[in-house]
């Protein structure tokens, strides 16, 4: 890790589009700073996958709509980077089981940790009540609400864990969009939708609530 503050970073791979909802990272890190003490980096740092300046950051994002076909490089630093205590919160963009993201990118998983090691998440993990509570598991996106995508609200998360903990989270829930916004427009929610973003850093950063 750089320095002892909390990075947002992005994941740069070579296939499909991974530079998705530009302004959730800035959202985000608006959020750590409204609910917690942590020290963080103003703005997302952008970090190629095939490069070894992945390993200098404890937390990474990974999104997109279309192929990931990751290139030996590529595959080879992710499954490194997930097996040496990294976390990777990999958000597909297009809500969908069935899409080109969605499968393309669970095949790179089963490829890399084998068919076995991606699976549900039970909707009482630690995740889920890290810093804010969610009784019932993963809190649901407008997207899927309005039946976009594979029309399905998915009531789980998968993950691959590595020593007890998630080094990979995977949702198909499209969180990335749900949180693409001013932050200055969240005092027009009811309830801020970006608290689990919250919860998901601070597990992967070990900080307790």
């Amino acid at each position: 890790m750089i320095g002892s503050k909390f990075t947002f970073a992005r994941i740069k791979y070579n296939s499909g589009d991974w530079d998705t909802d530009q302004r959730m990272p800035a959202n985000l890190l608006n959020s750590l700073l409204e609910y917690t003490t942590i020290p963080l980096e103003a703005e997302e740092k952008v970090v190629s996958l095939s490069s070894n300046d992945i390993f200098k950051y404890p937390f990474c994002y990974l999104s997109g709509h279309k192929l990931v076909q990751f290139d030996k490089q590529e595959a080879a630093n992710f499954k490194t980077y997930v097996q040496n205590g990294g976390f990777v919160f990999v958000d597909d963009c297009n809500h969908d089981i069935d899409g080109l993201f969605a499968k393309s990118f669970e095949t790179q998983m089963s490829n890399i940790f084998g068919s076995q090691a991606l699976k549900k998440i039970a909707n009482n993990h630690p995740i889920y009540s890290s810093f804010f509570k969610f009784e019932k598991g993963p809190p649901t996106t407008s997207f899927e609400l309005n039946g976009w995508g594979d029309d399905l609200v998915h009531d789980y998360l998968k993950a691959i864990q590595v020593n007890n903990r998630i080094g990979v989270l995977y949702s198909n829930k499209d969180y990335g969009c749900e949180w693409d916004y001013d932050f200055r427009n969240k005092r027009f929610l009811a309830e801020d939708n970006t608290k689990f973003g919250v919860n998901i850093i601070l597990y992967a950063m070990g900080v307790n609530s």
